[in-house]
């Protein structure tokens, strides 16, 4: 009786590449799970971090109708003398400057806002004030030993007896997502910074989306093969492993100084991002091109169609989705750029959000890069919510093309 012809006794080494095939699936398998730790990690971490930033504290203090008799056209002063009121053990220079460090700055907005929505006269009124990002930063912390330590000693009464009449309270920091960048952590946001973002991102989609398709088609379908388009196809794919940075400095020399674009525009950011995200879309488009049959054009040649409507007609057509999952791969590169835009000046202080594609603006990355250098806690809090943000954009965008992939995906 033989053995059969695939059993251990008639191929000797048979066993050993099947335990060799099992480890390398074991192989793939444990760095499968170790990316995804990683990545769990990285993202847990940030959302702890900067999940706080999504909300924000509150103080109830008593407003008396006296005060607001006396200092009601001057909400700044007004604030001042209602916070002395409510914490009447402030004593001296350093009580004064304690007991105003206890609401944000900027808390006099909301108290003249206030005032001006009211009816009558009350004798007195509560009004929910935000408080400082050091009270705000300790309320998230729970109020322990150790957090009550960082404060003096009159401040740490404050806090526990506040906390005891339950005058604190937890409200969507709505102020977050619509503010402008701002020197106090109280009153900073990522309004502005977001909306140069998408003001970025239209100009690079807009010139990065045109261009690049057009010139794939061309190189792919119409060019000649000669030295010349070699020599142009070869820089193109070089163009896509050079740093960003140098983009910038190139962005710099001929947007700024050349045409004179205004800088830390988003016209000129996206300009900027367009030219480095071109070679992405010229090489994924035109792989694209390639991966449709052949025998699609020849039926549309054979049938009468020109060169110029067989491409558009038929092969663009199918070739669309994987232009579109290649253009949105550059613009989440692009999303996430720092250096570029900071070489055509978006890194500078930009307070309130732009308006057009011609005012200054910053941009989200730019916004967590100059957030992350500030050693205040509530900094450090921003700065992850604002990377959370950045996050979503990019799922988002992703999500945008899968679906728009599935939608426009034929099948041959």
């Amino acid at each position: 009786m033989t053995d059969h012809p695939l059993s251990k006794a008639a191929l000797p080494g048979l066993a050993a590449r099947y335990r060799a095939e099992s480890r390398f699936k074991n192989y793939g398998k444990i760095a499968v799970i170790f990316s995804l730790a990683f990545l769990s990690f990285l993202i847990v971490g940030i959302g702890f971090k900067g999940v706080g930033a999504f909300v924000k504290t509150e103080v109830r203090l008593e407003v008396s109708q006296e005060l607001i008799a006396e200092y009601g056209d001057d909400s700044f002063t007004l604030l001042r003398k209602t916070v002395l009121y409510n914490f009447p053990d402030a004593k001296g220079r350093s009580g004064r400057k304690a007991a105003y460090n206890m609401v944000a700055a900027g808390a006099e907005e909301t108290l003249a806002e206030k005032l001006s929505m009211m009816e009558g006269s009350p004798s007195k009124f509560d009004l929910w004030l935000p408080t400082s990002d050091d009270v705000d930063i300790a309320r998230k912390d729970g109020l322990t030993e150790e957090v009550l330590n960082r404060f003096p000693e009159v401040q740490r009464a404050w806090l526990i007896s506040l906390d005891k009449q339950e005058r604190f309270r937890t409200r969507f920091n709505v102020g977050f997502l619509t503010n402008g960048d701002s020197r106090d952590a109280e009153r900073a946001g990522i309004g502005g910074a977001l909306m140069g973002s998408i003001f970025t991102l239209l100009v690079c989609l807009v010139f990065s989306f045109t261009i690049g398709i057009l010139a794939a088609i061309y190189l792919e379908e119409f060019a000649p093969k000669n030295k010349f388009t070699t020599f142009l196809e070869i820089n193109i794919n070089n163009l896509a492993t050079v740093p960003s940075i140098i983009f910038g400095l190139l962005g710099l020399a001929v947007f700024l100084n050349v045409f004179g674009m205004p800088r830390s525009s988003s016209l000129a950011g996206g300009m900027v991002l367009a030219l480095m995200t071109l070679p992405t879309i010229i090489i994924s488009s035109r792989v694209s091109l390639q991966a449709v049959p052949p025998s699609i054009k020849e039926a549309a040649l054979g049938i009468g169609a020109s060169h110029v409507q067989a491409v558009f007609h038929h092969a663009l057509p199918l070739a669309l989705p994987g232009m579109l999952t290649g253009t949105i791969l550059g613009m989440s590169r692009a999303l996430g750029e720092t250096a570029p835009l900071m070489m055509i000046g978006m890194v500078a202080f930009i307070a309130d959000a732009p308006t057009s594609f011609t005012d200054p603006a910053s941009a989200l990355p730019v916004q967590v890069f100059l957030w992350s250098d500030s050693p205040e806690r509530a900094f450090a809090e921003k700065t992850a919510g604002a990377i959370l943000v950045l996050l979503v954009f990019l799922v988002l965008m992703n999500l945008t093309a899968i679906i728009l992939r599935k939608r426009l995906e034929k099948k041959w």
